[in-house]
């Protein structure tokens, strides 16, 4: 029998009005409410995280489930006949909501994709359009929840030592084919409270996103520029396929995340070969002119591979955001690839599935920039089980 506790609820329900009220990122506030309660068990986290996402995931199809969707009581308790297929408990907050009701309901609306599938008119138009037929499959895979796929350093550690390491902390995990690197956890948890993440054995980093920093094709000893580095999880991947031989310069705007990286690194065991500096201006760009043998672009974009595990920048994008993010990405296609060097390779990345942010962006700088050959494009779609994510490696001749 599923049984509902008042103040969890409370804090499901707290949650939601800061993400849709207050207009805050679902997973910091879910990290604030969980930090405030020290209190609670494992147990008890874990239904206030997931029960958090779920219903900003499905936010739009329970508002329509229930009427309200400003009355975040009412969203859990439509969420809870849903799913649990239980009785309400009689608070009066749950007061009229009738599984009968709402159970016909759904069903009236299972073939209107943008509301059965719970996204915003216009971004189901836009996937639609640049996707065609592949959007019905896509959106179903991203209103799946993400797997937790951890990165094994090897600078630190092997995958089976790790696995066996793990084991023995009644952490159980998956080996992942085609991803040498990864192991999936068997159940969620907060691994970083584990030993083993502390000592720098392992990162957390989807499996997806594990296949960007092998197709720049890194060897030991070369000068690479990682020029969106953001909180360093590729960096740190670089790091590790080099040997820790030779030098990354890691670039950001944003000097909090470039901290954050050089905490990550030293914990890793990579701080030696890694470098930070901050994008002040396009001269921190020019400085570098003519300097890398490896250039990875992982760039801004609209995030819409992500979603598994970021359900909320659904409601928070609009269709301005992605032609401002359009822009920004052709911006530093232009811009940065002074810093490669003659003969050098480049990769430019996602973590978005449309069309026009990947495939198209390269085909307009191939055009613009003779010198640039395409040397081979991915994708990875959400549907093949983890985040979306699009590479293309080019070559400088």
């Amino acid at each position: 029998m599923v049984k509902l506790y008042r103040n969890l609820c409370e804090a499901v329900t707290q949650v939601l009005y800061s993400v849709f009220t207050e207009n805050k990122y679902a997973d910091r506030v879910i990290e604030k409410v969980l930090k405030q309660n020290p209190r609670w068990g494992a147990r008890d986290r874990r239904f206030i995280a997931e029960t958090s996402y779920d219903i900003v995931r499905w936010y739009r199809l329970l508002g329509y489930l229930s009427d309200t969707p400003d009355d975040y009581w009412r969203l859990m308790g439509t969420w809870f006949l849903l799913n649990k297929h239980a009785n309400l408990p009689p608070w009066i907050e749950f007061q009229d909501l009738e599984s009968k009701v709402i159970l016909e309901k759904y069903e009236s609306v299972k073939h209107i994709r943008k509301i059965s599938e719970s996204i915003p008119d216009w971004l189901d138009e836009l996937a639609e359009k640049e996707l065609g037929e592949k959007w019905n499959r896509e959106i179903q895979a991203l209103n799946e929840e993400a797997k937790v796929v951890l990165r094994v350093n090897t600078l630190k550690t092997t995958r089976e030592d790790l696995q066996t390491e793990l084991n023995e902390n009644e952490i159980f995990t998956e080996v992942l084919r085609d991803y040498p690197d990864a192991l999936i956890l068997q159940q969620r948890q907060n691994i970083f409270i584990n030993e083993l993440f502390k000592e720098g054995h392992f990162e957390v980093q989807d499996a997806g996103s594990q296949l960007i920093a092998p197709f720049l094709n890194v060897e030991p000893g070369q000068r690479v520029i990682d020029a969106c580095a953001g909180g360093g999880g590729k960096t740190l991947h670089l790091a590790a396929l080099m040997q820790n031989k030779g030098r990354i310069i890691a670039l950001d705007t944003e000097e909090w995340k470039l901290d954050e990286l050089k905490k990550r690194a030293r914990r890793a065991g990579a701080s030696n070969l890694i470098e930070t500096r901050v994008i002040e201006s396009s001269k921190t760009i020019k400085r570098l002119e003519n300097s890398a043998d490896r250039l990875l672009l992982d760039v801004p974009c609209s995030g819409l591979g992500v979603l598994k595990r970021n359900p909320d920048a659904k409601w928070k994008l609009t269709p301005e955001a992605i032609d401002k993010v359009k822009e920004l990405q052709q911006k530093i296609l232009n811009d940065y690839l002074i810093m490669l060097k003659p003969g050098g390779l480049v990769v430019y990345s996602t973590c978005s599935i449309l069309p026009s942010e990947n495939e198209k962006q390269v085909e307009k700088i191939l055009d613009e920039r003779k010198e640039l050959q395409l040397l081979k494009q991915k994708m990875i779609y959400p549907s093949q089980g983890f985040d979306g994510f699009y590479m293309a490696l080019m070559k400088k001749n």
